[in-house]
């Protein structure tokens, strides 16, 4: 048996280099295009092959799950700041605001963050159930205050922010995003 410690090396420094520029070149891209745009239009404007790409970013999912690891940090230590709102369903309120927000993020990111529910192996499946996770809690605090109807689940919320930014990227009338969280937040409330 070989007790040689093997060590990790650090990328090359091109090749360092070359994942920058194609994260860069992809926060672009999804920002203007949506999540559905073309990896290999990524990857002719960052200067490198889809081989390349590729080779950094499997699928699309995982050049995705890279471009929202920014926006999911600062979603999750907004967490903090909700956790110290006195009223437990305006807390819940606010966090499924910022969840849509979130999931609004790229045009079309609802259907895989959707598809990831149900794909463990999905890059994008560890950061819906940390997402997951918060909502129960959030649910969690406002059904020991009587706030929450006990049927509900963090689950059904977390697709009902999923939902709305799907409808915020839909051409609907332009009051109708309103009044679907009114009826979801009726939905979940006992107020």
């Amino acid at each position: 048996m070989d007790t040689t410690p093997t060590t990790c090396r650090k990328p090359r420094a091109d090749a360092a280099r070359n994942r920058v520029r194609i994260l860069d070149t992809a926060l672009r891209h999804f920002a203007r295009y949506g999540a559905g745009t073309s990896l290999e239009a990524i990857a002719r404007d960052a200067g490198v092959g889809p081989a390349t790409l590729y080779r950094h970013f499997p699928t699309r999912e995982a050049l995705l799950a890279a471009a929202l690891e920014a926006p999911a940090a600062e979603l999750l230590a907004g967490r903090e700041e909700l956790r110290a709102v006195d009223d437990a369903d305006e807390a819940l309120r606010r966090w499924l605001l910022t969840l849509e927000k979130y999931f609004s993020t790229f045009t079309g990111l609802p259907a895989p963050v959707l598809a990831a529910m149900t794909h463990d192996g999905s890059p994008l499946s560890v950061s819906c159930q940390e997402l997951l996770a918060v909502t129960d809690e959030f649910l969690a605090a406002a059904r020991e205050h009587g706030t929450a109807r006990p049927a509900v689940q963090g689950r059904d919320l977390f697709l009902a922010a999923l939902f709305l930014a799907w409808t915020e990227g839909a051409p609907v009338d332009g009051d109708a995003l309103p009044t679907l969280r009114q009826l979801i937040e009726t939905g979940y409330s006992t107020r």
